[in-house]
């Protein structure tokens, strides 16, 4: 299994060589599927999910196919997630992505999808294939168990280390070193805190820091 890991996408050429490295061709012969579904119960300005698109765009892919799992009946998203190199899953919200991949049947599918396709995940794209979503921003699961009711610690489990996004961001007091060096205390696998320039490359379990910016490691 091959997945990229990042914590804001393709934001430099490190990040964007190490994908299409995984895939094993160009650019202009790859076709993704991009899966939005996470930023959907996100309210406010979306510069940053339009940013995450441009920074695809800018490779110069063959195809990227905007795919949503929760909008469409699994009929029409399998066959187009099946045409795809490259499965990119957005940022947003963890639960509301993890929700949406169990009730479409995406978290069951994915496994064997995976043998010919790469993982490639945005923030809470990235967060979901966790071993649980413990790495989650806490304010993120209150706020959407008060929406929607739904409140569950499961995550898809495809790697065996926790990634949290978004390292030293003003905008996420829970991605500081301190915070999550309490939180690897608790966590029986590796924790990786990624700023917005470095991404994990795995391969069949197998992890590599892509950075060109800072990273921790607990």
């Amino acid at each position: 299994m091959k997945l990229l890991l990042t914590s804001s996408g393709l934001t430099n050429e490190s990040i964007a060589k190490a994908l299409f490295d995984l895939v094993g061709k160009p650019a202009s012969e790859t076709a993704i599927a991009f899966v939005p579904t996470s930023m959907n119960i996100e309210s406010g300005d979306k510069g940053w999910f339009i940013d995450d698109l441009l920074n695809i765009k800018k490779q110069g892919c063959r195809e990227v196919d905007i795919v949503d799992i929760s909008a469409l009946p699994k009929k029409v998203w399998l066959p187009r997630l099946e045409e795809a190199d490259i499965l990119f899953f957005s940022g947003g919200n963890s639960p509301h992505l993890m929700r949406w991949l169990k009730e479409s049947g995406l978290a069951e599918l994915l496994p064997k999808l995976l043998l010919t396709r790469v993982y490639a995940g945005i923030s809470a794209g990235s967060i979901v294939t966790n071993p649980t979503l413990a790495l989650s921003d806490e304010d993120s699961k209150r706020e959407y168990e008060e929406i929607s009711g739904y409140r569950s610690e499961e995550a898809l489990n495809l790697v065996n280390v926790y990634v949290r996004p978004h390292l030293n961001s003003p905008e996420f007091p829970h991605s500081r070193k301190e915070y999550l060096t309490e939180v690897a205390k608790g966590l029986l696998q590796p924790l990786y805190g990624l700023d917005d320039q470095s991404a994990l490359k795995i391969i069949d379990g197998n992890v590599e820091v892509i950075s060109e910016g800072e990273y921790i490691t607990l």
